[in-house]
């Protein structure tokens, strides 16, 4: 059975975890306030500590992709990188909205529309539209919360399932009933089922090429001219 070890990084929470096979060994997280690269490299050492493993003796490393913190993701894509490239292991890469509904959908089991939402800036989360079978109905989007948001799936009959740290932007401005509320929010933890099947499945990404999926570019303020 692989030992994967699970990198989560695409909010606020820098999670890290280690796995055998389906099994969690071991998880260590932190709400590190977006200052990953202060954290990664401990909790990285504490599981593989807890678990009496070793990054020699990993199988694979698991990474979540983003959408997310542009900082966050390029810490954990780098930790990732790093790792594979010195110690030539496989890197599988795991869309962070997918196991975010996938999460909820386990939780929850619901027969139901499940959008995840990462919190972007001011009423704007990152989402993407999973069915019951987590497959993928809508694609990744910045998407700016508005009372109708989802006027035409609750009008067809759906019921909406949200999670992620994006969806309490959600409460007071879309109607109740049809609309619940997951407490699930991003962890290692829940790569690991999604990063399972793609080892068995051989779906790996070239280290040397990865690159976060960020949705949009960075928010970078420029800084004013100086007069001279």
């Amino acid at each position: 059975m692989p030992l994967i070890l699970l990198i989560e990084t695409a909010t606020d929470i820098c999670s890290i975890g280690l796995s055998r096979g389906s099994r969690l060994l071991s998880i260590h997280q932190a709400e590190a306030g977006y200052q990953h690269a202060g954290q990664i490299t401990l909790l990285i050492s504490r599981c593989l500590e807890e678990a009496g493993a070793s990054l020699a003796g990993l199988d694979a490393v698991a990474l979540s992709s983003g959408p997310g913190s542009y900082t966050s993701l390029r810490v954990g894509a780098a930790t990732a990188k790093g790792i594979c490239y010195s110690l030539d292991k496989p890197l599988i890469v795991v869309d962070t909205l997918q196991a975010l509904a996938l999460a909820a959908l386990r939780q929850e089991r619901e027969e139901a529309l499940y959008y995840p939402m990462i919190d972007a800036r001011r009423m704007e989360v990152y989402t993407a539209g999973f069915d019951a079978s987590n497959e993928q109905i809508a694609p990744p989007q910045a998407l700016v919360i508005e009372k109708h948001v989802f006027s035409e799936q609750l009008q067809a009959g759906h019921r909406i399932v949200l999670s992620g740290n994006g969806a309490e932007k959600c409460r007071p401005v879309l109607p109740g009933g049809n609309i619940l509320y997951s407490p699930v929010t991003c962890s290692a933890a829940h790569l690991l089922p999604l990063a399972l099947t793609a080892f068995e499945r051989e779906k790996f990404e070239d280290a040397a090429y990865y690159s976060p999926f960020y949705l949009k570019p960075p928010n970078i303020t420029k800084p004013r001219p100086r007069l001279q």
